[in-house]
């Protein structure tokens, strides 16, 4: 833990004394940005094995597009992003997309617009 990340957490943690919400929370947080972290990785390291697989004869000569097809070129993105996945779904859990929230949310979406249009030639 940095220093700075650690002043914070430790004044934050003072304010709130014996409060177990605020671990709960802090840990929740902390798993969010290190996924966040791990997809920065997943992009930038991707892009480079890309490139890189996509310019490798490009040298003093031209553009190669047979890189472009090659298994090779994806295979590290492809189960890399399988990684990627699973770690999403431990930490934002089965709901990431299609969660009660956003069930919640489309119902009363329906909901208004439905009434917008029953009240509409009143």
């Amino acid at each position: 833990m940095g220093s700075c990340r650690k002043r914070f957490y430790e004044e934050y943690r003072q304010q709130f004394e014996n409060d177990e919400s605020f671990e709960i929370a802090y840990k929740k947080v902390k798993r969010i940005k290190d996924f966040y972290s791990h997809l920065k990785v997943y992009l930038i390291v991707n892009a480079v094995i890309i490139i890189s697989n996509i310019n490798r004869d490009f040298i003093g000569n031209r553009f190669d597009e047979s890189g472009l097809f090659d298994w090779h070129t994806y295979s590290t993105s492809f189960f890399w992003g399988i990684g990627l996945l699973i770690h999403a779904f431990t930490v934002f859990g089965t709901d990431f997309l299609f969660g009660s929230a956003w069930e919640q949310k489309k119902i009363q979406k329906y909901m208004n617009k439905e009434s917008q249009n029953t009240n509409k030639w009143e």
